[in-house]
């Protein structure tokens, strides 16, 4: 498995996307799988100016990344654990080692860096509680500068969606 290198950009400077873009993140964001012809012949457009916008939304980093959404219950990951983190050390090196570590474990599936109490919330999938257990005891707990950590269990996933932006 490749391991994911992509950074998060948090830069404030915000690109200008009109209705017709709004409408092809829509379109792009229910089926990233849906061709220029589908999207053109939805908006009434002919193919070339579809193409140039979306290619233009991915030069700009509005269009990230292309991704298939698998159900994880459906591949032996039917725990979802969501890990409130903190670091006993908070150098900038101590935070890039953590980083670094998140992204070489595959139990991670997202990692956030926040305020308050914690500094990282961890998306965390296993098999079951068995498989999390070793997961905490073994990988976690033993990564370098790791303060508390505090689990909670999602016992139902009641809203999930990766849609932003929807059509005007």
């Amino acid at each position: 498995m490749a391991k994911n290198t992509q950074k998060e950009d948090f830069s404030t400077e915000q690109v200008s996307l009109d209705s017709k873009d709004l409408a092809i993140l829509h379109l792009l964001q229910k089926n990233a799988r849906i061709t220029v012809k589908e999207i053109s012949e939805q908006m009434h457009l002919s193919t070339t100016p579809v193409h140039e916008r979306i290619k233009r939304m991915e030069a700009t980093g509005v269009i990230k990344q292309y991704a298939t959404l698998v159900d994880h219950t459906k591949v032996k990951k039917g725990l979802m654990v969501i890990c409130y983190v903190s670091l006993k050390e908070h150098t900038k090196n101590a935070g890039t080692k953590f980083i670094e570590t998140m992204h070489a474990l595959n139990e991670v599936i997202e990692c956030y860096n926040i305020s308050g109490e914690f500094d990282f919330m961890l998306k965390v999938v296993s098999e079951d509680m068995n498989a999390y257990y070793d997961f905490h005891v073994n990988k976690l707990s033993q990564i370098e500068n790791m303060g508390h950590v505090q689990s909670v269990f999602v016992m139902g996933i009641i809203k999930q969606t990766h849609q932003l932006v929807y059509a005007p």
